[in-house]
């Protein structure tokens, strides 16, 4: 099994944007941790919580414990084949500078669509 494919590669003005699918949940939460509110919000969207839980089992997005429970929401999501999960990240990538993951998502069409924004 690979561990991760390109799944998208496009240029923007200062580099270029790729979206990887991967099965290293450790890249994948890493990835997540360093994404902005923006993407955050975006994920949350398409994750649809207040359809999955009760709205009073969801954290205050002020609460130290959301970053932590959308994660958990996502890997979840990310569920492909009984405990093998993939992930998709779209990645900044600009000329001698590290990639820069902007946004994580258990399916391709979120990560297709957030990656229009570039």
């Amino acid at each position: 099994m690979r561990l991760q494919e390109t799944f998208l590669e496009k240029p923007i003005n200062d580099g270029r944007a790729l979206v990887i699918k991967t099965y290293d949940i450790n890249l994948a939460r890493d990835a997540f941790h360093r994404i902005g509110d923006d993407a955050l919000a975006h994920v949350v969207n398409v994750l649809r919580l207040q359809e999955l839980f009760d709205v009073n089992d969801i954290p205050a997005p002020s609460s130290s414990d959301y970053v932590e429970f959308v994660w958990e929401t996502l890997s979840d999501e990310a569920r492909e084949d009984g405990n093998l999960k993939s992930f998709f990240i779209l990645y900044r990538e600009v000329q001698g500078k590290p990639m820069e993951p902007l946004y994580v998502s258990a399916d391709w069409p979120s990560a297709e669509a957030f990656s229009q924004r570039l």
